[in-house]
């Protein structure tokens, strides 16, 4: 049943929410007739919050936004959705809304159908953002038959981080400079980029924050949504996947590893509870490159957190290699926005050395190895990679290290991991 009340009550909160300041992020997104535009990404990485940037870019003020994490709107029925757009809006501002804002869309029974009419019937410009990859990738595939397009919002690139602070830097930087801005970096491996983590300047709130974020993702992304029987399988599972971020993980080696606490599951289970986990955004699996596909989709994979941040209260010793390579993943993902055919993978010579990112662009490859600092191990594999994959040039990101190698025909170009995620390589 319709509070109308609470909706009126609702909208008078928005307007005074959409007068404070917001910090303008980078993704970039315009309407387009006839499509519906998917904003989808982690809890709490700042997707309302971008959803009032778009609304501040709108050339008019001739729109809806609905949230459906609140108390008046949650419990709503397509059906009664329909009619606060199409009557209860209207008796509000006196017009028919031009662009419709629908944020965590996947709280609603039956949402691609309320979309679906939406757009065939009225022509609007909609906009929905939701926090389950799944949920929204399934739909929009089989409900919404290509009429929709996707992007995905991350917490806070570094750039982002550097503006949240009130921070810019040049391509030459002054030794003081240079060291402000290894500090700063230094903090974002550690914290990682959440927004509210980033603007909370308590170092102890900070870690606080990020330990409520993972019992949130847990429980409500994963263990409620799901319906999960098996809790105490889940959260092992949940701790063990944690704590290989930036490594090769097996099936086998994480049941086993299960097992030692007691918990004995099956093959399937795993591997159900291991795609709820992805699911919610807070892990991504990356697949070993092959030529074949059906050896790119099987297991071994990598396993990266949609932050470094939320390693920290797992973390017994700070490993800056492994909180590099995480974010340079991050970095790359967010790149998938502008190129949606870039494909990221790892690599494994025929002698089993692993190089960190292949990166395919439609039939261009790309090789990159992540590293503290760069040795002798590090060249000589990635010259093997490049000779078995017929290139000649390869990309190593290193803490501060910046030169280029050239060596029997093969060229690695080091660049220090912060140019590189500012770039101004």
């Amino acid at each position: 049943m319709i509070e109308e009340s609470l909706i009126l009550e609702f909208y008078k909160s928005l307007k005074n929410t959409l007068n404070k300041k917001i910090l303008e992020r980078e993704l970039k997104i315009k309407e387009v007739e006839n499509k519906i535009i998917t904003i989808i990404g982690p809890r709490r990485a700042g997707k309302t919050y971008f959803l009032f940037q778009l609304l501040r870019e709108l050339k008019d003020n001739n729109f809806i936004y609905l949230d459906f994490e609140n108390l008046a709107l949650r419990d709503l029925n397509i059906k009664e959705i329909y009619q606060v757009i199409s009557q209860i809006y209207i008796q509000i501002e006196g017009k028919e809304p031009k662009y419709i804002f629908l944020d965590e869309i996947q709280n609603i029974k039956n949402w691609e159908s309320l979309v679906r009419t939406l757009l065939d019937k009225k022509k609007y410009f909609i906009f929905v953002t939701g926090s389950s990859s799944k949920l929204l990738s399934k739909e929009i595939a089989t409900q919404l038959r290509g009429r929709s397009l996707s992007y995905l919002l991350l917490p806070f690139s570094f750039r982002e981080f550097l503006r949240a602070k009130g921070l810019e830097f040049e391509k030459y930087l002054s030794f003081k400079e240079k060291g402000l801005l290894l500090n700063h970096l230094e903090a974002y491996l550690k914290f990682g980029g959440f927004p509210e983590v980033v603007l909370e300047k308590n170092l102890v709130k900070k870690e606080k924050i990020l330990k409520e974020y993972l019992d949130l993702v847990l429980f409500k992304d994963v263990i409620d949504r799901f319906n999960i029987k098996q809790i105490k399988l889940m959260k092992v599972l949940f701790k063990f996947v944690l704590n290989s971020y930036s490594s090769e993980l097996t099936i086998k080696s994480l049941i086993n590893k299960i097992r030692t606490t007691g918990v004995n599951p099956s093959n399937t289970t795993v591997y159900k509870y291991i795609s709820y986990l992805e699911d919610s955004f807070y892990f991504f699996f990356v697949s070993k490159f092959d030529y074949k596909i059906h050896l790119r989709e099987s297991w071994p994979k990598k396993v990266y957190l949609v932050d470094t941040g939320l390693s920290l209260p797992f973390r017994f010793s700070q490993d800056k290699g492994k909180l590099m390579e995480n974010v340079v993943f991050l970095e790359l993902k967010r790149r998938e926005n502008v190129n949606p055919f870039q494909e990221i993978y790892y690599y494994k010579t025929k002698n089993g050395k692993e190089i960190d990112f292949l990166v395919k662009d439609r039939d261009k490859l790309e090789l990159i190895e992540v590293c503290y600092e760069f040795d002798e191990e590090h060249k000589k594999k990635l010259i093997k990679a490049m000779k078995e994959l017929g290139l000649k040039e390869s990309l190593c990101i290193t803490w501060d290290e910046e030169e280029v190698i050239e060596e029997k025909g093969f060229r690695i170009k080091l660049v220090p991991l912060w140019k590189w995620l500012l770039g101004v390589e």
